[in-house]
């Protein structure tokens, strides 16, 4: 590992140390103020976002950061990041902890480990030939594309403009990532005593029978598979849809008949299905639980967009400079940025730190610090050859 690594590892420790868990997305101020610092001390001009709540869904006290080394007339090159984490639990999630070359924390590959190696790269090259801004963003564990639609005013030109989305996986070119419907399903019931149950309607109970019809739908939709590679490296050789069920809230206790429950469902869409078959096919397999009555909200939908450029080729080419393998694969995750890039007219590809094994939202999250020196040389090759 070499020393450089060394002696700048105390910022990624010090961005994990700040709880930017979302919800509730506090400590967005405070992560801000501290970045604004080191992105001003590799030379770029910073300035802050605050987001209007209404471009927040409501949300409170939502700040970005834009970075640039602005060079007019130049090619146009922005690199996406964000500072929100999932929750974590049950583990000592905000005390990172360097252990064999790897660091420990939320956050660490999911995508803070990811900034330090943007950082890395720009205090290796003072100059280069690109009009250049780094968005620094927040909110993307749980839907972000308002806020993008508002920083846009921020960052034009974006006709042409290329975007390297750092939230992505080590080794390769990502081309494409899978499309999210997100919703939530509150099946209704009736409150009684639990000795009278007779008189009342369990809701979780009616839930489990939605679940049984979301699982014989789960089946269909695992066995969608499509014709874009995967990572190697995922253990599939295709792209998969996906159907999970992560959170069930329900009952107050246990001798009251819960009169409600709620199902949180995760759709997952690989790029050649369509949004609005794939909800439809959800609302179908629901109602076919014709004697339970339910409800949806909190819906999130996010468009699988593929990108196809020769740049990606110029970009695996530089991968493999730096890695001695390379690849262009489809990213098994999902998010707002590529298809808000597509409308502005700009081009996403994604590059960053994250692997399978390095645990993303889940306990015991780490990233290889081999990972973020790599990436940095990748941003390196960037910068200073013609990629673009």
């Amino acid at each position: 590992m070499r020393s450089e690594i060394i002696d700048h590892i105390k910022v990624l420790e010090d961005l994990i140390r700040i709880d930017t868990s979302v919800p509730p997305g506090e400590n967005y101020e405070k992560i801000i103020r501290y970045l604004e610092g080191v992105f001003k001390g590799v030379g770029c001009e910073t300035e802050k976002i605050y987001i209007p709540e209404k471009y927040a869904e409501g949300r409170k006290n939502r700040v970005n950061l834009l970075a640039h080394r602005r060079n007019p007339g130049e090619k146009r090159l922005i690199f996406y990041t964000h500072i929100d984490v999932v929750p974590a639990r049950d583990w000592p999630a905000f005390e990172p902890r360097l252990e064999e070359e790897k660091l420990y924390g939320r956050g660490a590959a999911d995508m803070k480990g990811a900034i330090l190696a943007l950082l890395l790269a720009f205090k290796k090259v003072k100059e280069c030939d690109y009009d250049l801004s780094v968005m620094i963003t927040t909110d993307e564990e749980i839907g972000q594309a308002s806020q993008l639609h508002y920083l846009r005013q921020f960052l034009e030109p974006l006709d042409g403009a290329y975007i390297f989305n750092l939230d992505s996986d080590a080794g390769y070119v990502s081309i494409v990532s899978l499309g999210a419907i997100q919703l939530k399903v509150k099946v209704e019931g009736r409150s009684v005593h639990s000795a009278m149950s007779h008189l009342g309607i369990n809701a979780i109970e009616n839930a489990v029978l939605i679940l049984d019809a979301l699982r014989e739908l789960k089946k269909k939709v695992i066995a969608r598979k499509s014709k874009i590679d995967a990572d190697p490296t995922t253990g599939i050789e295709k792209m998969e849809g996906r159907l999970n069920i992560n959170v069930i809230e329900g009952g107050i206790k246990e001798n009251i008949v819960p009169d409600e429950c709620s199902i949180s469902i995760d759709r997952r869409l690989i790029p050649e299905e369509n949004m609005e078959d794939a909800e439809r096919e959800l609302i179908d397999t629901l109602r076919s639980v014709e004697e339970v009555k339910w409800e949806i909200s909190d819906v999130l939908r996010i468009p699988s967009h593929l990108i196809e450029d020769p740049i990606t080729d110029k970009l695996a080419s530089a991968i493999k400079d730096v890695t001695g393998k390379t690849g262009k694969y489809g990213t098994m995750g999902s998010g707002d940025l590529p298809s808000i890039a597509s409308e502005w007219g700009a081009k996403t590809f994604g590059l960053g730190v994250i692997r399978p094994e390095c645990n993303i939202h889940a306990k015991n999250e780490f990233v290889y610090l081999r990972d973020i020196e790599d990436l940095s040389e990748i941003i390196v090759e960037c910068l200073t050859k013609d990629i673009l």
